[in-house]
């Protein structure tokens, strides 16, 4: 099991708290950079949410 496998099996069933830590993070990472990379978290931010989960907003339907 790799260790993607592993931290998505441990977070599922919490994809909004996820969400928000992940929103949380690139809010301090904005916050110390002073926005100087702000479009590069926002991806980063987007890339983790659709591994993790998106919580209560903007899940992508199942199958």
């Amino acid at each position: 099991m790799s260790m993607m496998d592993k931290l998505k099996s441990l977070l599922k069933g919490h994809e909004s708290q996820t969400s928000k830590g992940v929103d949380k993070a690139g809010d301090y990472v904005d916050s110390k950079t002073q926005g100087k990379y702000k479009s590069q978290v926002d991806k980063a931010q987007e890339k983790l949410k659709d591994q993790f989960g998106r919580g209560d907003q903007g899940q992508p339907p199942q199958t």
